[in-house]
């Protein structure tokens, strides 16, 4: 039953209540007002009797007195028109001093079922003497008619006085009913939410105010807290929003309430296909409910370890690789709402990871072959010298002094890329010749590129001022690219430097380019990475990875310049070096 159904039975059941209530107590008024009438009447009724009593009783005095007068006679005519012109006496008697009856007479005209109901006697008295009695009987008549007409008058009155007060408390019930009616509408208006709705009444002053009063306040109330709420959301979300990592808050039923921006993208779902969604419905990249099973364990957990130890465990969303970690997230009174988890990307990390791994590996066989060469040649030579020839002997401490040379260089890369990474050391710079630089490496890397047929051009734009640069870690980029260039070319295949001024004259510029093997498109973005390596000169061509991460580190990082690259596969790179003409005083160490 509800809130309405409930009152206007309760209603009904008071309007019934007091009905019955009214009921009683009107007809038992009636009746005690009847009885006292009655016994009034009654009362009245046997004073009125003694009243008639006593009058016949001075009649017959007045008879005896007249001694001459025929007093039996006397009696009958005046006692025989008392008792005509009264329908109440039944019969009157004469009795003297002796108790003798000296006239009786009846009242012939009364019906034969009205009895005598009261006997009342009166003396006789003359010359203060008594000297006999005069009794009457009474019949009630005249009382039971006056009865008869209070009771039907004072039971009409009663009557109308109970319909008028039933007819008072159903206009009450209508008038209650209506007005319960627009309370109950105020009431479910403001269970619904709908504070500020005002009542109007004429009939309920004092409970419409109140109601009124309490709706504007709740409405009051409701936009103070809503403001207050909604300020503090905002506050939450703006720095859930600016936290770098995901955030992705569930409540206790595992349906998804908040996620901030980065959440989304690493995820990379729309808010609306992952708020109010189960947590455990999201998939990964290959349609696995990667979520499930964690959450599963989590709720599994005691919550005292969670907090100590929150569960972490990876999942792959496209090319991205994040680190998710599930926490229990619990209110100021330390109940249990929910639970956060807590996305990074660790992407980048784990390539780096896998690339070390490969460049640990890489190393280990780079450095494994040259000093096994080394070792080879050398043992050879020390304990078979004097079967060899001169010729012989040049040509293995030659190769030798090849394998010595890779050998330092690698062991040299990994030290320089230690240091350049530590981002703890100063390169002193001084104003050289970037011309002379590069004209002495081309001529000393030329026996290189003869043993592969390949000629290195080179061309330059005029006079060319000196810049400021650190002359050795320069020299090693100048010579990384130009080793690359002659690596990655087909044999009889030229390569280009060139170096002229740009923007200008405020930077310099450099070029390497050859006709090699070529880039593809998707490595162009990482082959500055540490340790990375493109997979299809990996078993062809030898190296650690580092070359280009020290080029691009020495020139940016520590030279203020730009390291550019272009390439099409088979069909040759050219790696640009832009470094600025002049730096401020400060920069020169």
């Amino acid at each position: 039953m509800d809130f309405k159904n409930l009152h206007m039975n309760s209603q009904a059941k008071y309007i019934i209540t007091g009905l019955l209530i009214g009921t009683v107590i009107i007809f038992s008024i009636a009746l005690i007002s009847v009885n006292n009438i009655q016994n009034k009447l009654d009362n009245n009724y046997t004073e009125f009797a003694q009243l008639i009593t006593k009058t016949a009783a001075m009649s017959a005095s007045d008879i005896k007195n007249n001694e001459n007068t025929n007093a039996k006679e006397v009696l009958s005519r005046k006692f025989a028109d008392f008792i005509d012109n009264n329908e109440d006496i039944s019969f009157i008697e004469y009795k003297d001093i002796n108790n003798n009856i000296l006239y009786t007479a009846k009242n012939d005209k009364l019906p034969e079922n009205d009895k005598t109901i009261i006997n009342v006697s009166s003396p006789v008295i003359s010359d203060d003497k008594i000297i006999g009695s005069v009794s009457l009987g009474l019949t009630g008549n005249g009382v039971k008619l006056i009865s008869a007409s209070a009771k039907k008058t004072l039971f009409s009155i009663f009557i109308l006085t109970w319909l008028t007060f039933t007819l008072i408390l159903l206009i009450n019930f209508i008038l209650m009913s209506k007005e319960l009616s627009k309370l109950y509408k105020g009431v479910k208006q403001i269970a619904t939410g709908k504070f500020g709705y005002k009542l109007e009444s004429e009939h309920m002053g004092e409970l419409t105010d109140a109601f009124n009063d309490m709706s504007k306040i709740l409405s009051n109330y409701e936009e103070q807290n809503i403001e207050q709420l909604t300020l503090e959301r905002n506050k939450l979300e703006a720095v859930l929003m600016s936290i770098i990592n995901g955030v992705i808050v569930c409540d206790n039923f595992d349906n998804v309430v908040l996620a901030n921006s980065a959440a989304l993208n690493m995820l990379d779902v729309e808010e609306k296909n992952l708020l109010n969604t189960k947590i455990q419905d999201f998939t990964d990249t290959h349609g696995q409910k990667c979520f499930l099973e964690k959450i599963e364990e989590f709720k599994d957990t005691p919550l005292n370890i969670i907090e100590i130890k929150p569960i972490e465990f990876n999942i792959e969303a496209g090319k991205k690789i994040i680190k998710a970690m599930i926490s229990p997230m619990f209110s100021k009174q330390q109940d249990y709402v929910g639970y956060i988890i807590v996305l990074i990307d660790v992407t980048r990390e784990t390539e780096v990871n896998k690339l070390k791994n490969t460049f640990i590996s890489n190393v280990s066989h780079e450095l494994r072959t040259p000093v096994t060469v080394l070792r080879t040649y050398i043992d050879t030579l020390y304990n078979n010298s004097d079967d060899f020839d001169e010729e012989t002997k040049k040509e293995f401490l030659h190769t030798a002094d090849t394998e010595a040379k890779r050998l330092h260089t690698m062991v040299n890369d990994i030290l320089d890329f230690s240091r350049l990474e530590s981002g703890n050391i100063c390169l002193k710079k001084e104003y050289a010749d970037i011309v002379e630089l590069l004209e002495q490496n081309i001529n000393s890397i030329k026996i290189l590129a003869e043993e592969k047929n390949i000629k290195i051009n080179f061309e330059k734009a005029g006079d060319l001022p000196k810049i400021p640069i650190n002359i050795e870690s320069i020299d090693r980029v100048i010579r990384n690219l130009l080793s690359n260039a002659i690596k990655y070319s087909d044999n009889g295949k030229d390569i280009l430097v060139t170096v002229n001024l740009q923007e200008n004259g405020n930077f310099v510029e450099f070029a390497v380019k050859d006709n090699g093997i070529g880039i593809a498109k998707e490595h162009l973005d990482k082959i500055f990475d540490r340790f990375y390596r493109v997979e299809n000169a990996t078993h062809t061509v030898k190296g650690t990875g580092l070359g280009l991460h020290l080029v691009k580190l020495t020139v940016e990082n520590y030279h203020n310049g730009r390291v550019i690259v272009s390439s099409k596969e088979n069909e040759g790179s050219t790696f640009t070096v832009i470094l600025p003409v002049n730096v401020k005083e400060d920069d020169l160490v």
